[in-house]
């Protein structure tokens, strides 16, 4: 897959504002699973089912997306300029956020998404397979400061399917 086909399979930003009670609001994320070939593969896809809720207190309801699922663990990351992590599958599903600065993923089906602040990736591709020698996906630090991020793992397999849309 070209870097052209991604592009034109990307979404905007925000699905609508959030303004109108009546319309939930989406937003778009890279979904890395593993494909029906075995293969690891990307797409981006839209994390939708949010709902009015109130957070805490007094404080005026806003949009929430509340996930399944026992958390393992929250990591803030800190990629050092020119990181690369060669061929790995991802060490539990998980949600990766970057925070500042930019990193990429790149997976057996040939594809490599760059992401940076505002884009949310779900990882979920522990089951995959060795591919001409490759395993998982490849990932790396991207321009000429670290990628900082947040990551929250889900703790079991069974947890896998947290993020089915």
């Amino acid at each position: 897959m070209t870097l052209s086909d991604v592009m034109s399979k990307m979404l905007p930003p925000l699905g609508n504002d959030g303004q109108d009670a009546g319309n939930p609001p989406t937003m778009p994320f890279w979904d890395m699973r593993i494909a029906p070939d075995g293969r690891s593969t990307i797409e981006q896809r839209w994390l939708d089912a949010f709902s009015l809720r109130n957070v805490s207190g007094d404080a005026t309801a806003i949009w929430m997306r509340e996930f399944p699922g026992a958390v393992k663990a929250v990591w803030f990351n800190i990629l050092p300029v020119g990181w690369v992590g060669e061929w790995h599958p991802s060490p539990a599903p998980q949600w990766v956020v970057p925070i500042s600065g930019r990193w990429f993923i790149e997976t057996q089906s040939g594809i490599r998404v760059e992401m940076g602040p505002g884009d949310i990736h779900w990882g979920a591709d522990i089951a995959g397979g060795a591919v001409h020698g490759q395993i998982g996906h490849r990932s790396g630090q991207l321009g000429e400061v670290p990628c900082v991020q947040l990551m929250v793992q889900f703790d079991s397999a069974a947890d896998r399917s947290v993020a089915v849309f």
